[in-house]
């Protein structure tokens, strides 16, 4: 029989905004209403309500209802609440029992199908959920049920959430010359990576579509923060060093899969998820719409967190915006097509990036010893570019190293030796004695001012390894694109 004892007994009034009733006295109503509540305890669920008798039955569901016909999700049958609960928000203190923010997720009216013991089916009839959906028993203690959306669609034109995407590329380029048509970001010098969020979890991709996500434990909680927004997200994940992005801060968190290891960098080196596009929300496709569109529905989201951001868009004044890039000494600018569409795996010429430093993604083909301090680790690489001859020899970077990349990039190379070089064109005879040929297998980054004439990086510096790209993934094209 329906009841508040259990309710009551795991409350303090004096401790907890939640109403607690003194008597078992229950209100007489329809047997009509619904709450669902998204509660952000120890672990984010969705607490759904329905009246019956006086009281709220209530199930605890971690991943909220069901969005797809015969969707099947776990439903923990909890005590029963008060009917005052249907109208609570508020946030239960830390230590008490359900300790965190209570908000209302939807509310409205419902039809009994169907009420037993085991089964209860009801067709919902709120502001964000509507349709069929039955509870029901599937365990051996009282508490372990299921929930099932029998019917309808969400709504009829729901398409549910991909489980992959690729991210569009930008196209090297200068500034536009009818700035009007464009949108400007800043270069954000971090490295790429695609969220997908469903059910308050976050799942985060490289650009090559590698599972990322332990690296990163502080963005986790974007996901809770979404709640139960359904949604890919298109960003940056960038270090900052002194208020500046840094690609060799961000050098210490990209290649740890340590869970353990990960959560003490977060702490040490932390990140900042810098999202600029949105590829899917609730159930819509948003590849085909116009930039301005998706920037709306980004910009909507409202994102600003402890480690996660949008990053601003500027319409037009493209000359401004880069003067300002360089002022804060960022790496450069994307100008985006106002009427462009979101191509997935694309180089695209809608979206330019425009830098003063030339930054590109070389392949390691060899390196010569180090001399002096240097003598237990390599004292220059030797890298070329993919072109359709074969891998083209375009300089010598022996700059930009810090102690710790020296000996781990050292110890890699010793393990990739041959005794050929990979180079397809020569490399010139005082740069090849020496030198200790490698498999063509690691991707770096390399930042210089300008090509000389016989096709040589002038003043490269080192910027990084690329974990997240495969020789493939580079372009084979000429060597100055």
């Amino acid at each position: 029989m329906a009841g508040l004892g259990e309710y009551r007994r795991k409350r303090d009034a004096g401790k907890t905004p939640e109403p607690v009733p003194v008597d078992d006295a229950l209100p007489v109503g329809g047997d009509d209403t619904f709450v669902i509540q998204e509660h952000h305890a120890s672990r984010l669920h969705w607490d759904v309500r329905l009246e019956r008798g006086g009281v709220l039955v209530s199930w605890a569901v971690p991943r909220g209802l069901p969005t797809e016909p015969g969707d099947i999700r776990l439903a923990v049958h909890t005590e029963d609440h008060p009917m005052e609960y249907a109208t609570f928000e508020g946030e239960i203190p830390k230590g008490e029992y359900g300790g965190g923010r209570m908000v209302i997720w939807d509310r409205g009216t419902y039809e009994t199908v169907k009420w037993s013991d085991r089964e209860v089916a009801v067709v919902f009839s709120g502001s964000r959920v509507r349709g069929k959906y039955t509870f029901f028993h599937g365990g051996k203690s009282e508490k372990d049920w299921m929930v099932r959306r029998s019917e309808p669609p969400q709504q009829s034109d729901w398409v549910a959430l991909p489980t992959s995407h690729e991210p569009m590329l930008a196209s090297p380029g200068a500034l536009p010359p009818d700035d009007d048509a464009w949108a400007y970001e800043f270069k954000w010098d971090g490295v790429r990576a695609l969220a997908r969020v469903d059910s308050g979890r976050l799942r985060l991709f490289s650009r090559k579509g590698n599972d990322i996500t332990g690296s990163y434990p502080e963005l986790r909680t974007l996901g809770e923060e979404l709640g139960s927004t359904q949604v890919w997200l298109d960003g940056e994940i960038v270090a900052f060093r002194n208020g500046k992005p840094s690609f060799a801060e961000l050098q210490k968190r990209m290649h740890v899969s340590d869970e353990r290891i990960a959560r003490k960098l977060a702490a040490e080196t932390p990140v900042t998820y810098v999202v600029f596009d949105v590829l899917h929300l609730d159930g819509r496709p948003c590849l085909d719409l116009l930039y301005t569109q998706r920037r709306e529905l980004l910009v909507g989201l409202d994102l600003r967190g402890p480690h996660w951001n949008t990053s601003p868009s500027y319409p037009g004044d493209g000359s401004a915006v880069l003067e300002t890039a360089r002022e804060q000494e960022l790496e450069g600018i994307i100008a985006k097509r106002l009427g462009s569409r979101y191509h997935p795996g694309r180089r695209s010429p809608e979206w330019l990036k425009i830098t003063d430093q030339r930054a590109v993604e070389v392949i390691i083909g060899g390196w010569r010893p180090g001399e002096g301090r240097r003598s237990e680790v390599f004292g220059s690489l030797l890298v070329g570019m993919p072109t359709p001859d074969g891998l083209r020899y375009v300089g010598q970077v022996g700059t930009g190293f810090t102690d710790e990349v020296l000996r781990t990039l050292t110890a890699k190379l010793h393990r990739l030796e041959r005794k050929t070089s990979p180079f397809g064109t020569e490399v010139p005879r005082d740069r090849a004695r020496g030198a200790r040929w490698v498999r063509p297998s690691l991707v770096g980054e390399v930042a210089f001012l300008h090509w000389t004439d016989d096709g040589r990086m002038r003043a490269p510096t080192w910027r990084g390894l690329r974990a997240d790209k495969d020789p493939s993934d580079l372009p084979v094209a000429g060597w100055r694109e």
